[in-house]
């Protein structure tokens, strides 16, 4: 009999203990935020309209027509006064940049966020273990990775990735491929390093979808440090919960936002007046994704119930000879998520896709992204941490919250991912000097006021600025 029994018992406890192993395994598989450091540049660096004026004034190539588009443009924008771009385009060099200029560029960044990241979480750059560079619009040899080992002298061992191309979503491309080393490697350092080079990107042509970037894009980044190790998950600031990338590169879409030659051969970056579009259907295809993932059960049963039954009461109407009912069953997103940090591509994207039917979100609730955008700009893959930086330096972040991060890039991309917020945050970070003037009482923007005699001007009698 008890040999009976233990004949039964053994293969039961070894059932159990891989069950026990596999629920382990992946508790070292996390994927946590211990710490991340917003770029902050030089005030020597900062744009205000003054200087926006005398840089649109030397840039020869421009007539009255250009002249009222960007002022219409750059008042439509939701960029502020207080942005920054790079060292050359303040020393009139903007049509004539060099590498030193480049690289300059993002030395200075490197040097200060990484610098302070690593001061703050008491983590020596030997500690290391995965280094992901993201700038798209950079390529150097040797590349800005090796750049950063070099500096910080970091591991000869270290997993490097230096990521180009990818637009204004990488980051989350970043963090995906953090995620995966994660699974099959336990208790890992990761240093994700996110940005935007403008120095070479200025564009000094009259073509309208490549001026558009001017209006918008400027500096900025963003270093984030991670960890699988389950005994710092206390001490974490996020974890994140899932992933999603979305990729449509048909041609409409993979056309929409592409660096590209004007028709005088000057290089420059083309938004298409597809963009909007474009984007709107990357963003539904990933909410449809990323809902079950998200969202609880209830919430999915409510909506396949409601949709069956408008369904059923279509079908009734139209053989009845009505109309039937027009209105399609909505999601509700809160009921999964207390955040939203959406992609500071512009006051025309952040209006969509937070208006959209998708999400329908409030004024309270598209504030981080607009005054992020007010403030720093479009500052590309790094921008989403601006948003989340404002969320915190507002004390909105409590522990258990959950916040839903979507980014846009070329591609065209759409991605977007869940944090869970592990403590209680409050830390100002980059918006230290400035978090009690926002939002401020008006985000009107003084060209309009310094500049809008130009919208009166006619092209036969306009002489210049």
């Amino acid at each position: 009999m008890e040999l009976l029994i233990l004949l039964y018992a053994i293969p039961i406890f070894y059932f159990l203990f891989m069950i026990w192993k596999h629920v382990d395994a992946r508790r070292d598989q996390e994927c946590y935020i211990l710490d991340y450091q917003c770029h902050k540049p030089t005030d020597d660096r900062m744009l205000d309209t003054q200087f926006c004026g005398e840089l649109i004034k030397r840039t020869k190539n421009l007539g009255l027509l250009e002249y009222k588009f960007l002022l219409r443009n750059i008042v439509r924008s939701g960029v502020g006064e207080q942005t920054y771009a790079p060292r050359n385009i303040f020393e009139g060099r903007e049509e004539n940049p060099t590498l030193h200029d480049v690289i300059s560029e993002m030395e200075d960044f490197f040097h200060d966020s990484i610098a302070k990241l690593f001061a703050r979480t008491s983590i020596c750059p030997s500690d290391i273990d995965v280094l992901v560079v993201n700038v798209s619009m950079l390529s150097t040899v040797p590349s800005l990775a090796a750049r950063i080992i070099n500096h910080y002298k970091m591991r000869d061992d270290i997993k490097v990735y230096n990521i180009t191309g990818m637009g204004c979503s990488a980051t989350l491309i970043s963090h995906d491929i953090v995620r995966n080393i994660f699974k099959s490697n336990k208790n890992l350092y990761a240093l994700v390093v996110s940005s935007e080079s403008l120095s070479p990107n200025w564009y000094s042509g009259t073509d309208h979808s490549m001026i558009l970037t001017n209006c918008l894009f400027r500096s900025g980044g963003c270093a984030i440090l991670l960890t699988n190790k389950r005994v710092l998950k206390n001490k974490a600031m996020f974890k994140l919960k899932c992933l999603v990338r979305t990729h449509h590169a048909v041609d409409e879409a993979y056309g929409c936002c592409m660096q590209k030659e004007d028709e005088q051969g000057r290089l420059g970056f083309h938004l298409g007046k597809n963009l909007p579009k474009v984007a709107t259907r990357a963003f539904v295809d990933n909410l449809r994704m990323i809902a079950p993932k998200i969202l609880p059960m209830s919430e999915l049963l409510r909506f396949i119930f409601v949709s069956l039954i408008r369904k059923l009461m279509s079908q009734t109407s139209s053989k009845s000879g009505g109309w039937g009912t027009r209105t399609k069953p909505v999601i509700n997103f809160r009921t999964g998520v207390n955040h939203f940090c959406l992609h500071t591509g512009g006051k025309a994207i952040i209006d969509g896709v937070g208006l959209s039917l998708e999400l329908e979100l409030s004024d309270y609730d598209l504030e981080p992204s607009r005054m992020s955008l007010h403030r720093f700009g479009n500052t590309s893959s790094s921008g989403l941490w601006y948003v989340l930086g404002y969320m915190e330096a507002k004390k909105r972040l409590k522990k258990g919250d959950r916040v839903f991060m979507i980014g846009f890039g070329s591609g065209f991309h759409c991605n977007s991912c869940l944090w869970e917020v592990v403590r209680d945050l409050g830390d100002a970070n980059v918006w230290k000097d400035c978090i009690d003037d926002y939002p401020p009482e008006s985000l009107a923007n003084p060209f309009m006021e310094k500049y809008g005699w130009i919208n009166q001007e006619d092209a036969s009698t306009f002489t210049s600025l």
